[in-house]
């Protein structure tokens, strides 16, 4: 874009800012909400500016796109999952309800299985997943018989990984 359209660009919204700000106010509730909200009606604005024809004031086109901007956030935001800031609420989960050497197992199973092939870990999940013998056996497409073979080579695999 030429220097000459960014300069005229930058004079309006200078002159025309406190419309975006009303707007800004009515659809937002915070100050850095507020902020956001600005510098996305100010990137939209910038993007159509080519496109004004000067048939109306630049204050009510302005008005019109800062408007329409700030609609199409709210929705998208009215959308999305509102969240609060953790810090400063109560909490009611107790450490103790976490059990840390579950955990630590669970991380040392994990790095045991990620040493199995792919044929093996998919067994060794469906395993820890209950499914019987027969299912697995289905998808994977082996016998029955065959998986449960495999599975125990797996368990003393997994034994010899665990306790070297």
């Amino acid at each position: 874009m030429s220097e000459n359209l960014e300069h005229s660009f930058v004079a309006q919204l200078k002159e025309n800012q406190n419309i975006i700000h009303k707007i800004c106010r009515l659809y937002t509730n915070c100050e850095d909400s507020h902020k956001d909200l600005f510098q996305e009606v100010t990137i939209q604005l910038w993007k159509a500016f080519p496109k004004f024809r000067g048939d109306s004031k630049f204050s009510t086109w302005a008005y019109r796109v800062a408007l329409n901007t700030a609609i199409t956030l709210y929705r998208k935001n009215k959308r999305s999952i509102a969240t609060v800031e953790y810090e400063g609420r109560q909490h009611f989960i107790k450490d103790i309800d976490y059990n840390y050497e579950e955990e630590e197992q669970i991380k040392l199973m994990y790095k045991a299985v990620y040493q199995l092939n792919d044929i093996e870990k998919a067994l060794v999940f469906m395993y820890l997943e209950d499914k019987d013998y027969r299912e697995i056996a289905e998808t994977l497409g082996i016998s029955e018989v065959n998986a449960r073979v495999k599975m125990n080579r797996i368990k003393g695999k997994l034994k010899k990984i665990l306790n070297p």
